[in-house]
C-alpha cells in the first residue's frame, strides 16, 4: 500500500473534494451517488455507516460517512490517499459498538482492514496505520516467516495479498468456545499466493492471528496452531 494511509496533501488537493469539507456536515455533495445496499447500523442502533461514490477523471471516489441519530454527517475516510478510496468497503461493528472495522477492496484480489475507536458519535483511526498492514508486521516477524519474502527476488509483490475479518466479531467470537472480554479481540486471517511466478514462492492460505483492543498486541491463540500449521505451504521446487 504505498505512500501510507493518512496522506493528507497532494492527492487530496488533486481531487479537490475532501478537504474543503468541515468534520461535520450534512452529508456528501449532490455529485454523490448512494449506494443503498451498503448501509451498516451500530448494534446500539445510534449511528450508520453510508457510502457514497462518483466517477472522477476516469477513476471512482468511494466517500464513507457516518450519521448519528439527528442525521449529522461525520466523513470517516477524510485524508486517505486514492489507493484507499477508489473502492466500496464493508464494515462490521463490535457488538457494543465501540469499534469499527472496514473491510477495503484494494484491487483484484487485494484487501486490507482498518479499525476504527468510537468517541461519541464519531468515529477516529484506532491504529497509527491499517490493522491490515500490521498484521502483516506481526506475521513476518514470526519463525514460519524466515524462507517468506514480501517481495520476490526480481522485487515484485506478494500475489492477491488479504487480510479478512473472521466472522463472529458481533457474538464475540462463540464459535471459538472462548469467554474472551466483551469486544476486546478482534480475529483476523491472512493469505496470499504466488500465481504467475515463474518459480512458485510459498503461499498462505487463511492463517489465523488476534488483535488484541486494549493492549494493541496481535498473538495467535494454540488453538489456531493446528489450523495455521496447513495454512503456510512451501511449493516442492525440485518437481520444477
Amino acid at each position: 500500500m504505498s505512500g501510507g494511509w493518512l496522506r493528507r496533501t497532494a492527492i487530496l488537493l488533486l481531487m479537490g473534494l475532501v478537504t474543503a469539507l468541515p468534520a461535520y456536515a450534512d452529508g456528501p455533495g449532490p455529485e454523490f451517488k448512494h449506494l443503498t445496499d451498503e448501509t451498516f447500523t451500530s448494534p446500539d442502533g445510534q449511528v450508520r455507516v453510508e457510502q457514497y461514490w462518483m466517477e472522477r477523471d476516469n477513476d471512482v471516489l468511494h466517500q464513507f460517512w457516518i450519521f448519528d441519530p439527528k442525521h449529522h454527517g461525520f466523513l470517516l475516510n477524510r485524508g486517505e490517499g486514492a489507493d484507499l478510496a477508489g473502492y466500496r468497503a464493508g464494515f462490521r461493528f463490535s457488538s457494543d459498538s465501540r469499534w469499527l472495522v472496514r473491510m477495503q477492496k484494494l484491487g483484484a484480489g487485494y484487501q486490507t482492514l482498518l479499525l476504527y475507536r468510537r468517541d461519541g458519535y464519531r468515529f477516529s483511526p484506532a491504529t497509527a496505520k491499517p490493522l491490515g498492514d500490521m498484521a502483516w508486521d506481526y506475521f513476518f516477524s514470526q519463525p514460519v516467516s524466515r524462507k517468506i519474502h514480501r517481495k520476490s527476488r526480481d522485487r515484485r509483490s506478494l500475489n492477491h495479498k488479504q487480510v479478512n475479518l473472521l466472522e463472529g466479531m458481533d457474538d464475540n467470537y462463540a464459535w471459538t468456545g472462548k469467554r474472551w472480554p466483551d469486544s476486546r479481540y478482534i480475529v483476523l486471517s491472512l493469505s496470499f499466493d504466488s500465481q504467475g511466478e515463474r518459480k512458485p514462492l510459498p503461499w498462505i492460505d487463511g492463517r489465523r492471528c488476534v488483535f488484541d483492543t486494549k493492549t494493541g498486541q496481535f498473538s495467535i491463540p494454540s488453538d489456531f496452531a493446528g489450523h495455521n500449521a496447513k495454512a503456510v505451504q512451501f511449493p516442492d521446487r525440485r518437481r520444477r
